[in-house]
């Protein structure tokens, strides 16, 4: 008969996640031992720690774990609404952190640029979200801003929301992105429509769209570097004659 699992209370000091994170640093835990100073308690012939380790297990990795979506959590034994949220937050103080800290030091004028900052934004995201980086004649970061969430398609009615922020903020450019869950980093029709929109929507206020950039875990995509953005900005001419 396999013997119950004992809860971390009973460890010794030197042996529990929380006492050994305050000694040694966050560094000398495990993912697993991470997971379980964040679900605090276990379940039931489980400790926190083999909880984490089974969470894992189960997603297949720590990454995995984190980027999956909220439906994925239910039905888990031992991670309700209360820890689920826990662990989520951690992973967004977490891609918040790997941002600069200072928004006005933040520059965004090539495209290598733009990609660096969206990776950490909006990589290994479950769901799409489209955002923009609004900017000005340095190419200084003005504003952030998430404008939608869900499929390209539906975010096509929220161009009012892009440029009222780009007045707000007094911006002279901007740069939009998107993540692509699927992991393919191409274009659609739909996206091509979104840019074609946007730049359409920024001319008569005098905004520059500088780019459009699109990540996915598998690699990325420049509207500007690939000739699609001139394309486009020639197209939507051709048609406001």
């Amino acid at each position: 008969m396999k013997k119950p699992s004992q809860g971390i209370t009973s460890w010794p000091e030197n042996e529990r996640p929380r006492e050994r994170l305050l000694s040694r640093g966050a560094h000398a835990l495990t993912d697993a031992e991470l997971i379980a100073i964040l679900l605090r308690v276990g379940v039931q012939g489980q400790s926190a720690v083999e909880l984490g380790r089974e969470l894992i297990k189960q997603f297949g990795s720590l990454q995995e774990m984190m980027a999956a979506p909220t439906a994925a959590w239910d039905g888990i034994k031992g991670v309700g609404y209360a820890k689920q949220a826990q662990l989520l937050a951690a992973l967004e103080l977490g891609r918040r952190a790997a941002l600069p800290s200072i928004r006005e030091k933040t520059i965004l004028k090539s495209t290598k640029q733009a990609m660096d900052y969206f990776s950490v934004r909006l990589q290994g995201l479950p769901d799409e979200h489209f955002r923009v980086a609004y900017i000005n004649r340095q190419g200084k970061l003005l504003e952030d801003a998430l404008i939608a969430e869900g499929i390209v398609d539906s975010v096509r009615p929220y161009m009012r929301t892009v440029i009222s922020r780009a007045l707000k903020t007094n911006a002279s450019a901007l740069i939009a992105a998107h993540n692509h869950p699927s992991g393919i980093a191409e274009p659609s029709e739909a996206d091509k429509a979104l840019t074609a929109n946007l730049i359409s929507a920024c001319k008569p206020i005098d905004i520059k769209v500088l780019d459009h950039v699109i990540i996915s875990d598998k690699g990325h995509f420049s509207f500007a570097d690939s000739g699609l953005m001139d394309l486009l900005e020639l197209e939507t001419q051709s048609i406001n004659r």
